[in-house]
């Protein structure tokens, strides 16, 4: 007689795998994991229901609890978001407003993310803190982030990676070669890694989000990428392009040739954690290094012609290629 199998893990455990880490999250408090379910959803996480070996990396999220005192003698960086980083050998410790999220360099990795109540579901602050431990545990494993969308020149198959902070286009950007039929990973957040000597770039988040417009330019409409390109999302890609992108709110876009030391300092620029995480500094600027021998990198000051349809993908084809025409000037 066949007997099913009754787990006893607890209702308030998950599993997540990404790029072959897989990852425990425990959320007790059931308000709370109403909210943290949708929001691991909305990343390029795949949810395992039947682990078969132990997690590399645990997260714990926890309401109503007061973030412990901090150690002395830490070393202090402000991020953009508002809070602020500590860290000491192996730890990272991140306080946002009156919450934190504390890395322990352990096996598995463990991330504690404390919160003084539950979120209301327009409050980013859970998956700011969600993403920060998301993000942390991974860069232990050699996969470290990127702000930056990414999208697939169709020509080469190569990955062509649009850098740059919020508001800097790169959604808009990203959308715009979606619809013309651009393969792509993402428009805001990239995982990178060395893989047999070369930098692999995966997507992290899977829905866009883009600016409304001059009407409300503080607000984003989010969408599912599936339901608006024919253009199919990829896994993974080997970048040989960077753009640094910024708004020039001119009628005309310029994009000029970076050298590889111009290239790897905008690299350092856009990713902090590669100075801020000291733990894994060297291993994270090992990978930006790496990446910018392996690609080209260009300045694209945007303007508003590539909003034009077509023109996006007129500007970047073959971007990498020797005779393209972009503007040295």
């Amino acid at each position: 007689m066949k007997v099913n199998q009754v787990s006893d893990r607890p209702a308030s455990w998950a599993f997540y795998s990404v790029a072959g880490r897989l990852l425990l999250v425990d959320s007790p408090d059931r308000r709370l994991r109403n909210l943290i379910v949708p929001l691991f959803a909305g990343w390029q996480l795949t949810r395992i229901y039947e682990p078969d070996k132990s997690p590399d990396i645990r997260i714990d999220f926890t309401c109503g609890i007061k973030p412990p005192e901090l150690p002395h003698d830490l070393n202090l960086f402000e991020i953009a978001e508002g809070g602020r980083c500590y860290t000491t050998g192996a730890d990272l410790y991140l306080a946002l407003r009156n919450s934190m999220m504390h890395l322990v360099g352990s096996t598995p990795i463990t991330v504690h993310v404390l919160l003084a109540k539950v979120p209301g579901r327009k409050d980013p602050l859970l998956a700011t803190l969600a993403s920060f431990a998301v993000c942390a545990a991974l860069r232990r494993y050699g996969l470290f982030d990127l702000h930056s969308a990414g999208v697939v020149n169709p020509d080469n198959g190569k990955g062509v990676l649009i850098v740059g902070p919020s508001g800097s286009g790169k959604s808009t950007l990203t959308m715009s070669l979606g619809l013309a039929g651009w393969p792509y990973l993402s428009d805001d957040n990239l995982l990178l890694s060395l893989v047999d000597g070369e930098v692999e770039a995966r997507g992290f988040r899977t829905f866009f989000a883009v600016h409304a417009g001059a009407e409300a330019p503080s607000f984003k409409s989010c969408f599912e990428p599936e339901g608006v390109f024919t253009s199919p999302r990829k896994d993974k890609v080997s970048p040989d392009s960077l753009l640094f992108i910024r708004l020039n709110g001119e009628r005309k876009s310029r994009l000029v040739k970076l050298t590889q030391a111009e290239t790897m300092t905008r690299l350092v620029r856009a990713c902090p954690w590669a100075t801020y995480d000291t733990a894994v500094a060297n291993a994270n600027l090992e990978v930006l290094s790496a990446l910018a021998r392996q690609a080209t990198g260009f300045n694209l000051s945007a303007g508003r012609d590539l909003l034009v349809r077509g023109r996006a993908a007129e500007l970047l084809r073959g971007v990498a290629t020797e005779g393209h025409p972009y503007n040295e000037s």
